[in-house]
């Protein structure tokens, strides 16, 4: 009936643990706990079953509004193919869109944001392993396999990135309605520029609350947005992560790693990565800014919008180094 809106069913907790032993009848003996974990923005719940203080793990529930949440299994299963370092799927439900999941812990990248700079720099390092191993090895691994992934990033995509920012983050937050203005053809030129270059298997949302540290190693989660892209996005997601607090030498220092890392493998560089890399910087921030001030204005989960000051000063920093793009720099120096 028309103004009439149907929620989905909460699923509760016992229905979770209901759900559990009929696929682990082992768990059935035990005193089974239920936790709800605080992820993201996104339209999965995160759960943490434990049966002993030793033994847990993580159940997902996802919605149906985005498709490639059913693909995170079967990435999960490729990705770990080539050896980068994912959590195991024990189970996936696909009608009743659950999956059961390896518990890697609670301890990711964002929770050494305080650390000192040496340990940052360790795990850092680990990342950036996974990062460079799955840049370098992500296509020839694909060519074997039927896996089904979401649409590379093209000139539309990238469009649609920077057109987020201008109408979530500009408009909807600061008010300001002009839009790109006078850097339209050239953010059309930036677009069209990113999409020509050739590309690699990027994990499309690669920052620190999506980077575990468990057992001496780097684990990468929520990559069902897998797809071909460019390695500098990745690099620039992770590098200019609002979540964090990474001073410029910090993020030099870890483009300088990346690099060598990709070298040392037998990787090449182009001689154009730096000013790509601000380009995808760009881009990067711009889809950021845009999801913080949707997430927190229109979704109402306003926590998103404390993060906007770090990812507008970030932008700045980038876009003193893209000299065609006058207006949407003088527009960004005006937010606050």
């Amino acid at each position: 009936m028309p103004g009439l809106i149907f929620n989905e069913p909460i699923m509760l907790p016992e229905n979770l643990i209901a759900q559990t032993v009929s696929r682990f009848p082992r768990y059935a003996a035990g005193k089974i706990r239920v936790d709800e974990l605080e992820k993201g923005g996104s339209d999965r719940k995160y759960y943490r079953i434990r049966v002993t203080e030793e033994h847990s793990l993580i159940l997902v529930r996802y919605g149906e509004g985005r498709e490639e949440n059913r693909y995170y299994c079967a990435i999960a299963e490729f990705l770990a193919g080539f050896g980068i370092h994912v959590p195991e799927i024990y189970h996936h439900d696909e009608q009743e869109r659950l999956i059961w999941m390896e518990d890697l812990g609670e301890t990711d990248l964002w929770a050494f944001r305080n650390a000192d700079r040496e340990q940052l720099r360790e795990y850092y390092g680990l990342t950036l392993d996974e990062m460079a191993a799955l840049h370098l090895q992500g296509f020839q691994a694909l060519r074997e396999t039927q896996l089904k992934l979401q649409a590379e990033f093209n000139e539309d995509l990238y469009a649609w990135e920077q057109n987020y920012f201008f109408e979530n983050c500009a408009a909807r937050v600061f008010g300001r309605h002009e839009g790109p203005g006078a850097d339209t053809g050239a953010l059309r030129e930036i677009a069209r520029q990113l999409a020509a270059m050739p590309r690699v298997l990027v994990h499309r949302d690669f920052q620190s609350q999506n980077v575990l540290i468990d057992r001496g190693d780097a684990w990468l989660i929520d990559f069902q947005g897998l797809r071909p892209g460019l390695p500098q996005y990745d690099l620039a997601s992770l590098v200019y992560d609002p979540y964090m607090n990474l001073d410029s030498d910090q993020r030099e220092e870890l483009i300088d790693a990346y690099i060598g890392k990709v070298l040392d493998a037998g990787g090449e560089i182009a001689s154009d990565f730096r000013e790509t890399l601000d380009l995808c910087a760009m881009q990067r921030l711009m889809q950021a800014l845009g999801a913080y001030g949707f997430l927190g204005l229109a979704m109402e989960r306003t926590a998103f919008l404390d993060h906007i000051p770090a990812a507008l000063k970030s932008l700045r920093e980038v876009l003193d180094r893209i000299p065609a793009l006058a207006a949407t720099r003088k527009l960004v120096s005006e937010l606050a």
